[in-house]
């Protein structure tokens, strides 16, 4: 069976920063504290987003994605793959992403573990 592809327009993708230094890395965050511990552990920091950002996009842009659901805003897409952190660390990691109805281009929805692969 043939891998499914990467997810359509994926050199446009936009990674809001927020979502990441704001969210993925924030301890204070009400509910991204719980995966900022995950993504620390694997040798992230708020203070250096930009690592993060760079590793979703060299390590998870390349990778198949799977579609998803589809709603007026446009088409969910998950991609399963290993994220190795800036100390080297590896684990499964799940992003999401939203392929936009209107434009077209990928949105950064969300990453967070992805368990045994």
């Amino acid at each position: 069976m043939d891998n499914p592809p990467c997810l359509p327009n994926a050199h446009l993708a936009e990674i809001d920063p927020l979502k990441l230094h704001g969210y993925l890395l924030s301890t204070s965050h009400e509910v991204g504290q719980f995966e900022a511990r995950f993504f620390m552990a694997l040798g992230y920091a708020a203070s250096d987003w930009l690592t993060l950002e760079a590793d979703l996009r060299i390590q998870h842009l390349t990778q198949p994605a799977e579609p998803g659901a589809t709603n007026p805003m446009g088409q969910t897409f998950t991609i399963r793959a290993i994220l190795t952190g800036p100390d080297g660390r590896s684990a499964n990691v799940i992003s999401v992403w939203l392929v936009r109805a209107d434009s077209g281009i990928p949105h950064f929805v969300t990453a967070y573990p992805g368990g045994e692969r």
